[in-house]
């Protein structure tokens, strides 16, 4: 290889002074470098000599002020600093000395820990100790996890957590109905869908009223004294719940074309309330001619009153573990169906001489027969308009029921009620869904008692509210029923009623009535695409779905109880 001289390397030399390469038009103004700029810099000042150093400090060595930073990123080309910062060597306080040498850390037991809301510096143990818990889940749902190490700390999204059920399987229930071999599967429709639908529909308008009102005790509007509560007394009243199409009235209207829909109130709110919903349940839909008649079986779970169904941990199974039995599931929906049976008819003032009578009696009493009296009861025929458009009209008849009648304070009119009753069963038993102590929370946190229940028993009270808005009510009233005994459930006490009305309890729960009546919309257009028969609409147990079966014209008759399979095994 020849060798260069040392004047032919100084001839390859590039032309110009200086080291590096050329300097470019593009950064230099008359030959001096200078920091790119948009004419949205503002221009504070020429120079700042306080500008940040290495270690964070600023040049008189102390701590910046307080949102130093984004002010100097206002400064004129303060963006570009960076463009002409020297590179450091070494720095010498990045420099440290391994040490073997166990250190012993504060976060033991008892160490302190930041109780600040959102504390990004709060400590938590990394080898078992107690971290800050955090609520955190959807709906409101409260939750505990762990860390790796056995520490607490945020759960999953969508776990219910805590140390007692860190391995709690899924809770698996049980469908409300049997799905035979010979139901065909028509649609499947998940509560997502069902959210987005929506139907604008009308206030309804009368079309007639039978049976009779009491009128209202305003004594238990009074928060009772401790040591005279109120008991639960038992009211032999003769109460009908009687479906769609065994009501003579419904039948009859029915053949006056009235409607295209018909129903009780009962299953209608439980149809548009039904993605609040989370127990199983089921109602069957019968199609005659271009008429829907939304149906209940007998002794269905749509006649009960469920307890604590929105709960971020429900009541138990008994086969989950539940080794209380009043406090499972159905033992607390038939204690709450009896408490409310029987509620609605203390409540009221017994005098023959001063009650309401509507236009017609009861259609379902019937003295020749019955041994015990009527209960204040008012049945209303109201008819809603759920058309699209003129040249498709669809209406619906709704059986609704009012309770009792009091007069209004100011004006003296008569206001329609429904009457209805929550009720505790213990506030620290398992399901209880952290529910205030009502003995001695409802009348110093009315407030936070009736958010908590808002919470723990949604559908439920979605169901009472829609079924008070449809009847016209101008009043619902709540009680509030707990245990004598929380080891007991057959003996209660009244500790104290309230009143709102519907449509202002509606939007304290987000209830949008326009959703329900999109849903109900929805279905009988589903069953009106197909020929004259029985369907059933059933709610998956333990998913967020609606099924729709077409079931033969015989189902459901006592003679047809053939090998049935369960409905999670239908839906697999």
């Amino acid at each position: 290889m020849a060798t260069k001289s040392l004047a032919d390397l100084i001839a390859a030399l590039p032309e110009g002074d200086g080291w590096g390469p050329p300097p470019v038009t593009e950064t230099t103004l008359n030959g001096v470098p200078y920091a790119p700029f948009s004419k949205g810099d503002k221009l504070g000042r020429m120079a700042d000599w306080g500008s940040d150093s290495k270690d964070g400090r600023d040049g008189r060595g102390g701590r910046q002020q307080y949102n130093r930073n984004y002010r100097d990123q206002q400064i004129y080309g303060a963006g570009s600093a960076a463009l002409f910062a020297a590179p450091v060597a070494e720095d010498e306080n990045t420099f440290s000395v391994v040490s073997r040498e166990t250190t012993k850390t504060r976060y033991g037991r008892g160490a302190v820990f930041t109780r600040g809301r959102g504390q990004r510096g709060a400590r938590q143990d990394q080898r078992g100790g107690r971290g800050q818990p955090q609520r955190l889940g959807r709906g409101g749902q409260q939750g505990y996890g762990y860390d790796n190490r056995g520490g607490r700390n945020n759960a999953p999204r969508g776990r219910r957590g805590g140390w007692k059920d860190y391995d709690k399987p899924t809770r698996n229930r049980d469908a409300s109905i049997n799905i035979k071999p010979d139901w065909q599967l028509l649609e499947e429709i998940d509560f997502n869908r069902l959210a987005k639908l929506n139907l604008d529909g009308d206030d309804g308008e009368d079309l007639d009223s039978y049976g009779f009102l009491y009128y209202y005790d305003r004594s238990f509007d009074k928060q009772p004294v401790k040591a005279t509560e109120r008991k639960l007394t038992v009211m032999d009243r003769a109460a009908y719940n009687v479906t769609t199409s065994s009501d003579p009235v419904i039948q009859e209207l029915a053949e006056k074309d009235e409607a295209t829909i018909f129903a009780t109130d009962s299953i209608l709110s439980m149809l548009m309330c039904s993605t609040r919903s989370v127990y199983p349940w089921d109602m069957v839909i019968v199609r005659q001619g271009n008429k829907i008649f939304l149906d209940k079986r007998d002794s269905a779970t749509l006649d009960m009153v469920t307890v604590n169904e929105n709960a971020a941990d429900a009541p138990l199974e008994v086969t989950d573990g539940n080794k209380e039995g009043i406090n499972h599931p159905n033992a607390l929906a038939e204690e709450a169906t009896y408490i409310n049976h029987n509620f609605a008819n203390q409540v009221v003032l017994e005098n023959e001489s001063q009650k309401v009578e509507m236009a017609h009696e009861n259609p379902f009493y019937n003295a020749s027969e019955e041994t015990e009296p009527p209960a204040s009861k008012a049945y209303k025929y109201r008819r809603f308009d759920l058309s699209t458009s003129e040249e498709d009209p669809m209406y619906l008849v709704v059986r609704t029921e009012l309770d009792a009648v009091q007069k209004n304070a100011i004006s003296g009119e008569d206001q329609y009620l429904t009457v209805k009753a929550l009720n505790e069963f213990d506030n620290k038993a398992q399901g209880s869904g952290g529910a205030l102590d009502w003995r001695t929370k409802l009348v110093s946190q009315r407030g936070a008692v009736v958010a908590t229940e808002m919470k723990n028993n949604s559908v439920k009270l979605a169901r009472w509210t829609v079924q008070s808005i449809l009847s016209k009510a101008d009043i619902m009233k709540l009680g509030f029923v707990s245990r004598a005994n929380p080891k007991t459930n057959d003996k209660h006490v009244i500790l104290g009623v309230i009143g709102w009305k519907p449509k202002d309890f509606a939007n304290q729960m987000n209830l949008s009535l326009s959703n329900g009546w999109g849903i109900v919309r929805t279905i009988a257009d589903m069953c009106l695409k197909r020929e004259d028969g029985k369907f059933v609409l059933v709610k998956d147990p333990n998913k967020s779905i609606l099924r729709l079966y077409e079931v033969p014209a015989s189902s459901f008759d006592e003679e047809a109880e053939n090998e049935t399979i369960p409905e999670a095994e239908e839906a697999d």
